[in-house]
């Protein structure tokens, strides 16, 4: 099992992206384990960048994260929805860990407070999630 993680980061809201990844890389640093970002446009196309990362064989896990942030249509709750499905179905498929570190929210403001602005920070969740599961996995696969 390699001890590389990767980050896939929908770069939508560049800033946020930014702090996410910060974020991320702080918790796999302090494991002592190395991560690899891969960009992609937004939310909706994290499934396909966490399955490439997973089939790829590189990395021990994948952590997903981005943000989306409700508009005046509907788009935001198919994003979401498609997203998290997406996400959930790579890692049940692959058995390679994949965190949904994605901000859903309704406030570009909400959404700078969860990316470590003092309600928690989605990236470093992710990161945690990612390094647990794989850890879980290493105990009781290998």
């Amino acid at each position: 099992m390699p001890d590389l993680y990767a980050i896939a980061i929908g770069r939508f809201y560049e800033d946020l992206a930014d702090k996410l990844v910060e974020g991320a890389q702080h918790v796999f640093g302090e494991a002592g384990v190395s991560a690899e970002v891969h960009d992609v446009p937004g939310a909706f196309e994290l499934p396909l960048a966490a399955k490439y990362c997973a089939e790829s064989g590189r990395y021990a896990g994948v952590a997903c994260l981005g943000a989306v942030i409700r508009g005046e249509t509907d788009h935001y709750d198919f994003v979401c929805a498609e997203s998290a499905a997406g996400i959930s179905r790579v890692q049940l498929d692959t058995g390679v860990p994949c965190a949904f570190g994605v901000i859903t929210c309704d406030t570009m403001e909400q959404a700078l407070a969860r990316a470590g602005g003092g309600k928690r920070h989605q990236g470093e969740d992710a990161a945690r999630a990612v390094l647990r599961m794989a850890e879980l996995r290493r105990e009781l696969l290998d």
